[in-house]
């Protein structure tokens, strides 16, 4: 389980992915709980 954790971190915090532009897919996260608000709330 703790080689899956680690694996799974790297694949989403620091492995560049084509589809992100070569970025790792943490950077494309737009809900992270600090940033959400109430005028995102209104878009969905």
């Amino acid at each position: 389980r703790d080689a899956l954790a680690s694996w799974i971190h790297f694949y989403n915090h620091h492995r560049p992915h084509t589809a992100c532009g070569n970025l790792p897919p943490i950077t494309r996260l737009t809900n992270i709980p600090d940033q959400y608000n109430d005028e995102r709330r209104a878009h969905c």
